[in-house]
């Protein structure tokens, strides 16, 4: 069988890596503490005392007492210059170790509601576990999208958290969380719990190499999600190969299975993705937050873009070199230009979004769409052009300070110099805003003036 490490925490060298927490207080009043997950490969110390991950383990399950949760509404929300006042008068009444516990989780539940919301307060997490975990909305849609495709039970491997088995769950999957790491483990549990979903969640601490601990993958109904570490001692990986698993066991393991999804970074370059796999781009909110490959889904096209909250998809072949007859002509700016979603320029399919909203690119290499016609419409920000310029700075500092602008927003793309540095030396001043463009057609650097296109009442086109 195929070897896949099942775990979602990176690998970590034998010592404590540099600004990983520890049981006492920090620099400035913080109190850093437990639940970091970190440990030796073996799961214990080497001189045979309880380890950093058995110990966490058991504060988790301390804090989840009547004690423990009283201790954490104490520290929920607590200003950072108050927690080592704070810590020091919990500490008359609780160990110590459990305190720096409690400061910990309640940082870490601060920092995990950007991707869980409300949902968080009543969560479990690590540090590697919040750093990792999908946002609930992206969750979501692709737990939808196991269910569409006529999954009934989904074997999470390096589940982490259990954030995406918390989605799976709600979903009505049957749903068999698998992690190597103890305290990831005990996280997903407790957050089935207190969630009510333990019913639906099996957790599983162990190795997808034996088969005993997952079970079989090749029946009707049965899916597989591998969502490898990307991120290891020194931080993010961009080396596929340096997941954890490596990519190709991920894609190995996620071939097996009649249906898998593989999550992977969304900056990976084309020529490494999989021809027999559907690659799909997710933005949240406009950013662009994940790419996953996916097997047996039948899709026709190769290539997926998906806009949430709205939930639209564009699908096509993602070739990187413009086809007039399938991504439209290109020529001269008009009255109105458009940025397509960074999920839809990751997929290449900008020209696909040009057919949708009836827009042509202002130049094959640059995703910058243009047309005539005012559109409102999920897959590209809009702005009306009121001015097209050949780039001469000189030139642009004056019609800046005559038209009285001081709040500038710089847009660019195939253009060297950074927004930064452009607006250094432009120096705006004056009571009024825009947008400048700076951008290349052809050879020619050029400056589009622009304001926003303002939201038009009734249904918008192009949606």
């Amino acid at each position: 069988m195929t070897r896949v490490a099942a775990s979602r925490s990176p690998a970590r060298p034998d010592r404590t890596p540099r600004g990983a927490p520890t049981d006492s207080p920090g620099a400035g009043g913080t109190a850093p503490g437990p639940l970091h997950g970190h440990r030796d490969d073996d799961g214990s110390d080497r001189d045979g005392a309880e380890s950093p991950e058995e110990r966490d383990v058991r504060l988790l399950h301390a804090l989840r007492t009547d004690t423990g949760r009283r201790l954490m509404e104490a520290v929920r929300d607590h200003a950072p210059g108050e927690e080592l006042a704070l810590a020091t008068r919990l500490r008359r009444d609780h160990p110590a170790e459990l305190v720096a516990a409690a400061l910990t989780r309640a940082r870490l539940r601060v920092r995990a509601r950007a991707k869980f919301g409300a949902e968080a307060d009543t969560m479990w997490f690590t540090a590697d576990g919040v750093e990792q975990a999908t946002r609930a909305g992206v969750a979501a849609r692709r737990a939808e999208r196991f269910a569409g495709a006529g999954a009934t039970r989904v074997v999470d491997l390096c589940c982490g958290n259990g954030g995406d088995a918390l989605a799976l769950a709600r979903a009505g999957l049957e749903v068999v969380a698998v992690d190597r790491s103890p305290l990831a483990c005990a996280v997903v549990a407790a957050n089935a719990e207190e969630l009510g979903l333990a019913d639906r969640i099996r957790v599983v601490t162990g190795d997808v190499t034996d088969p005993g601990t997952v079970g079989d993958v090749t029946g009707p109904g049965t899916a597989l999600f591998i969502d490898p570490a990307r991120r290891d001692g020194r931080g993010r990986t961009f080396d596929p190969e340096a997941y954890s698993p490596p990519l190709s066991r991920a894609l190995d393991a996620a071939r097996r299975a009649p249906l898998a999804a593989v999550k992977i970074a969304p900056g990976i370059p084309h020529e490494a993705l999989p021809p027999d796999a559907e690659t799909e781009w997710v933005s949240d909110g406009g950013e662009v937050k994940e790419a996953v490959l996916w097997f047996g889904t039948g899709a026709a096209q190769p290539r997926r873009a998906t806009l949430l909250p709205g939930g639209h998809s564009v699908t096509g072949d993602g070739s990187p070199a413009p086809d007039p007859e399938a991504d439209g002509e290109y020529g001269p700016v008009d009255r109105y230009l458009y940025e397509p979603d960074g999920a839809v320029i990751r997929a290449g399919l900008v020209g696909a979004v040009a057919r949708i909203i009836g827009a042509r690119l202002i130049d094959p290499r640059i995703a910058y769409l243009t047309s005539d016609v005012a559109v409102h419409t999920p897959w590209a920000a809009g702005w009306e052009v009121t001015d097209v310029l050949p780039f001469n700075l000189k030139r642009l500092r004056a019609l800046l300070r005559e038209r009285g602008v001081g709040t500038l927003t710089i847009k660019k793309r195939g253009f060297a110099m950074t927004p930064e540095e452009l607006r250094r030396r432009l120096a705006p001043r004056g009571p009024n805003a825009c947008t400048l463009v700076v951008t290349r057609v052809g050879e020619r650097p050029l400056v589009l003036v622009t304001r926003p296109l303002r939201e038009a009442p009734g249904t918008p086109p192009g949606t």
